[in-house]
């Protein structure tokens, strides 16, 4: 009994004593060695240098050395320059804190660097949807605790995008996320409902650590702390202890960024240099359409369509559903509108989609369309030793960041023996392309000329399909002279080009078109480090006579 007694004096003498202390003490003084950062500290440099704003739109190289300057700084001096800030939200200095920016400025430097320059693009829409909702400019340093300044990041809980909205509080704030679109991986308009929410938290709390504090963790988390600490507490830092360990660095981590890219400077971190501003603008789309038949008829990177339009997950825009704004760069919005009927045009049997089909209706393809089609295929990879995941990138012509996503891999890193899923495209034979070459094959068993001449489709057939033809011939017996002539007669000239497609290489397109990867070098002037991209049109070179027929005409010579 005497030893219980004591036990609740001592509690009661605990209490009495944290009481005693002010708010101001418990911010300046709070120590917690079992915080979580937010998933943006584990980000990877080289995951954002694969973003087509950091590879055109600044320079690397350019960045100045670092070495010359102190990495860190005091608390004494963290404190004073916070209160310098000319913020309207309170931005308090602590340990936590603290720690936050000298693992900004220590480790995570050449993440800052590329935020920065990031944030040169990003931060003008940040900033200009907050001051529409009439909100602390602070805020637009939100994303960077967030998801780094990458519009594609993904959580281990499924939040996505800038602002890493899950998918019921993006849906219920008005955005669209279905297999075509998903908003919340679109800056503008996610930062519009970022700051609407926002608002909405503040206006519940009337406080803005709480409000910070419900975005990243939820009213609900926020509501039983303020229950469990009672008193009639209303700040973040007095109901510390009973939120989730995660939020308890939320708020911190957020006072770091918002010194770290206000002072990066100050500590020798240089950002990425920006050698050329990015001026964009908009235009409707109201049909279907695939981001190759823009890039290819406005001759833009589709890469560069896919950065200013990450909320697009397919390269698809489904118009045809509603009106959805395309990002472009400003130059190209008015020849996107005066070159609209040549988009929709191009390679239109490629992309276009029956709105209407009856069981065992065959389905029709133009006389002058290709009869080939590119299909996504799923393909296990096992990881060799020394293998990273940029080499298996290379490989398969696919992008870093997309294995990652496929595989579930947040640190982007692979060891040997692991099985990694890639989805690739695979040239196949659309069923109209197989019954016309079947048909072909099967008139050419009759004589005559009039059954040798009745094979339009197969004379409409693409070089690949007249390969496939080709090898099936190879395979079987001899046919007579007569069935030769009417064969070659209808063999279809040899293409002079091929254009790219997405998940193209040099090994594939020579595996496609029959040719050698060295051939496709020379032709057209490229290095083993050149790359290519979609909508690209190479030359093909012109086919050789065999070799093997040559050595055989050389040996019947010597003979003689």
């Amino acid at each position: 009994m005497k030893r219980l007694l004591n036990i609740i004096m001592s509690g009661c003498i605990a209490l009495s004593a944290s009481a005693a202390m002010s708010i101001l003490d418990i911010k300046y003084s709070i120590t917690d060695d079992n915080v979580i950062p937010p998933e943006s500290f584990e980000t990877l440099t080289r995951e954002l240098e694969e973003n087509f704003y950091i590879q055109n739109y600044t320079d690397r190289s350019a960045t100045l050395p670092d070495t010359a300057f102190s990495t860190v700084g005091t608390a004494e001096e963290y404190a004073d320059l916070l209160s310098r800030l000319p913020a309207e939200m309170e931005l308090p200095y602590n340990a936590i804190v603290g720690r936050f920016i000298d693992m900004y400025l220590t480790k995570r430097r050449s993440l800052v660097s590329d935020m920065v320059a990031l944030h040169n693009y990003y931060g003008n829409i940040f900033i200009e949807e907050l001051i529409k909702e009439h909100m602390p400019l602070e805020l637009q340093y939100l994303p960077v605790i967030e998801s780094a300044l990458n519009p594609n990041a993904v959580s281990k809980a499924g939040a996505t995008g800038l602002w890493q909205f899950m998918p019921a509080t993006a849906k219920g704030l008005g955005m669209e996320v279905n297999s075509l679109v998903d908003q919340r991986r679109d800056p503008r308009k996610s930062s519009a409902a970022a700051a609407k929410y926002l608002k909405q938290l503040y206006e519940a709390y009337g406080d803005w650590s709480l409000a910070i504090a419900a975005y990243n963790c939820g009213p609900g988390n926020v509501n039983k702390a303020l229950r469990h600490a009672g008193g009639g507490k209303k700040d973040f830092w007095e109901i510390y202890n009973f939120l989730p360990s995660e939020t308890r660095g939320y708020l911190p981590a957020f006072i770091a960024a918002n010194f770290v890219m206000s002072y990066y400077d100050r500590y020798g971190v240089r950002p990425t240099i920006v050698k050329k501003q990015l001026v964009t603008d908009t235009v409707q789309v109201s049909q279907r359409v695939h981001f190759n038949q823009i890039a290819e008829v406005l001759n833009i990177p589709i890469e560069e369509i896919r950065m200013l339009n990450p909320q697009f997950r397919k390269d698809i825009i489904p118009g045809n559903n509603h009106p959805y704004a395309l990002v472009l760069p400003s130059q190209q919005c008015l020849s996107y509108i005066m070159s609209q009927d040549a988009i929709l045009a191009l390679d239109a049997d490629l992309y276009s989609r029956r709105t209407y089909a009856e069981p065992g209706q065959r389905r029709t393809v133009a006389a002058d369309s290709t009869l080939l089609v590119d299909h996504i295929v799923k393909v296990t990879h096992t990881v060799k030793r020394g293998e990273n995941i940029r080499d298996i990138a290379k490989k398969y012509g696919v992008s870093a960041t997309d294995i990652k996503r496929w595989n579930n891999l947040k640190r982007g890193k692979v060891k040997s023996g692991d099985v990694l899923t890639i989805e690739t495209m695979e040239p196949g034979i659309r069923p109209e392309a197989l019954a016309a070459l079947n048909a072909g094959q099967k008139s050419a068993t009759d004589t005559s000329s009039t059954a040798a001449s009745k094979q339009p489709a197969a004379t409409a057939a693409t070089a690949a399909v007249a390969q496939a033809a080709t090898q099936r011939k190879a395979a079987e017996p001899a046919a007579p002279a007569a069935q030769k002539t009417a064969a070659k007669k209808a063999e279809p000239k040899r293409p002079t080009t091929y254009r790219v497609v997405s998940g193209d290489n040099l090994s594939r397109i020579a595996r496609k078109t029959g040719v050698s990867v060295a051939e496709l070098q020379k032709a057209n002037n490229l290095t083993a480090t050149s790359i290519i991209r979609p909508g690209q049109t190479l030359k093909l070179p012109a086919k050789k006579a065999s070799t093997a027929k040559k050595t055989t005409t050389k040996k019947r010579k010597s003979r003689k």
